[in-house]
Order: C-alpha cells, then sequence, then structure tokens
C-alpha cells in the first residue's frame, strides 16, 4: 500500500477571565518520526504572545517537547502547529503471540528498561488503578486457549461494543473507573478502560497520543478544523511480535489514517499542553485540528 503523506494544523487557544501575570508550560505536540512506520518531513509550533524563556528537551519515552515561560501580564495563549507526516502501511501480522499463560516467561525474558520495554507498562501508573469491575470485565474476553493477540483484539471490540462515544458525558478528569460505569465517554475514556483490563490479565499495555483522519459522511463537504487530537492503546504481544495498536473508539487497528504523536503508561506521559499560570477565576479553551491528505 502506498504511503500516505499529511499536512496537519492544530490551534489550542486559551482565555482568562483575569489575566495571567506570569506562566509556564510544556508542550507535546509535534509528530514523531518512528522507523518503517511515520516520517516527520517538516514541522513548527508558534506561541502567542511569545515565550520569555523557552526550552527544547527529550523526556524519557523519547517525546521531543517544549518548555516555555511568560512572564507578562496576558489575557490569552494561542499555540499553533503545523506539520508534513508521511505514513507507512503496516504489514497484516500473522499471530505468533503466546498464550496468555505463557506471557510471563516471556516478559521475564527481557532484561531492557528501555522506554519501550514492557515492564513498564505492566503496573499501575499517574492515572490507572486497578479496579476489580474493569478486571472481571477482562476475565470474561480471556478464554484459555486464546492467544495474547487474540484477546486484545476480544476487548477492543467489546469495549467498542459496549460504550457509547458521547464528549459530553466524561472530561479530561474522568477516572476510568467512572466512565466504565457509566458506558460512555471519549477516546481517552475508552483507551484507559482497554489498557486497565489488559493489565488485569498481565498484557503490557500503554496509551498512544496522535491524530486521526477523519473523513465526512459520503456527500457531505468536510469542515474545516473538524479533525481532533485522539488516542488509541498499544499492546505488547510477546518477544515475536512486540508491540501492536489497536483503536478501540473505532474497533480497528492503528493504520495509515493514525498519525502518532507520543507514547506513555496512560494520559498524564502525553498531555500536549500542560502547565501553572498565576491567575484566577475561569477561563476557556478551544481546539482545531486538520489533517488533510496531499494527492
Amino acid at each position: 500500500m502506498t504511503p500516505v503523506l499529511y499536512d496537519l494544523s492544530l490551534r489550542m487557544g486559551y482565555s482568562y477571565d483575569v489575566p495571567a501575570s506570569g506562566a509556564r508550560h510544556i508542550m507535546r505536540l509535534m509528530p514523531l518520526s518512528l522507523t518503517d512506520r511515520q516520517r516527520l518531513v517538516a514541522g513548527s509550533i508558534t506561541v502567542s504572545p511569545a515565550p520569555d524563556e523557552q526550552s527544547h528537551f527529550v523526556d524519557f519515552f523519547h517525546h521531543p517537547a517544549t518548555s516555555f515561560m511568560l512572564r507578562a501580564p496576558h489575557e490569552s495563549l494561542d499555540i499553533r502547529m503545523q506539520a508534513r507526516v508521511q505514513v507507512e502501511s503496516q504489514p497484516i501480522a500473522a499471530d505468533f503471540s503466546p498464550l496468555l499463560a505463557d506471557l510471563p516467561e516471556e516478559i521475564t525474558d527481557i532484561w531492557s528498561l528501555a522506554p519501550d520495554s514492557p515492564h513498564h507498562f505492566l503496573g499501575d501508573s499517574p492515572r490507572l488503578t486497578q479496579a476489580r469491575e474493569i478486571s472481571d470485565y477482562a476475565r470474561s474476553c480471556a478464554t484459555p486457549q486464546l492467544t495474547v493477540m487474540q484477546i486484545a483484539h476480544a476487548l477492543c471490540a467489546r469495549v467498542n461494543k459496549d460504550f457509547t462515544y458521547d464528549p459530553d458525558a466524561t472530561t479530561v478528569d474522568t477516572t476510568p473507573l467512572e466512565a466504565f460505569k457509566l458506558k460512555r465517554g471519549v477516546c481517552q475514556d475508552f483507551t484507559h478502560i482497554m489498557i486497565l483490563a489488559l493489565r488485569s490479565l498481565g498484557i503490557p499495555a500503554g496509551y498512544v497520543s496522535g491524530f486521526l483522519r477523519t473523513i465526512p459522511p459520503p456527500g457531505k463537504e468536510r469542515l474545516e478544523g473538524a479533525d481532533a487530537m485522539h488516542a488509541w492503546v498499544r499492546v505488547w504481544c510477546g518477544e515475536t511480535i512486540g508491540w501492536i495498536e489497536l483503536d478501540p473508539t473505532n474497533n480497528i487497528s492503528a493504520g495509515t489514517d493514525h498519525i502518532v504523536v507520543a507514547y506513555g503508561r496512560d494520559y498524564s506521559d502525553v498531555v500536549p499542553v500542560i502547565g501553572v499560570l498565576k491567575s484566577y477565576g475561569g477561563q476557556r479553551a478551544v481546539q482545531a485540528v486538520d489533517v488533510i491528505p496531499l494527492k
């Protein structure tokens, strides 16, 4: 399958009821370059008002990040990212993953503690703590004759079937257990629930942040800014296969429509923009994303 070239644009805007007298933020917005998967051709990020200080670093999970500080009072903050990315099609892998009972031995054989080591993705993480209800849910999909990959695909399909996409049902701070009980939410909720379910079975699983190309219904024009940042799941299926990526919101494997920005244990590792500011009162946020395939 031919690689797909995309032009991406992202705008994140914040307005404050009371001007902020100072702020410090960290951004993780630029798509990654990944061998045999994805190539960042070019990209830029602009911030308004212009930062008084700015530095770049690479975090533990190998994400390029930017830290910046604003000292002067400001009523709003505007962040814009533009990038051109080429995404390669991935071959369909044969299922050489082990049975669930054999997975612990394969994990034990991994001595590496590199960022992609499965050991980092087994236990609790900042936003994910085991919940009995989700563990019971996972066990219903994990019959002994299934391989790890089959269990992962079964859980992906089950979450997609059992949960309703509803952007008004949850917030960025909703816990996985709260979303699980509601049976409603967005991609972040479905991703967190599936990760917890997999980890409860002893299957390493992590969070992927990125962009998803959306296709309008037949006969409808694509709306500018209608795309959004997206989240899906990364699953370790043993030494032979390694990591695969599944999207429970859409019940599909991640493919050329999925553009990776960051990998982590949960959302806390990949927050696109996080920081602190000196202010009080309310604030409003807007986000607009365009993912345009080039002909």
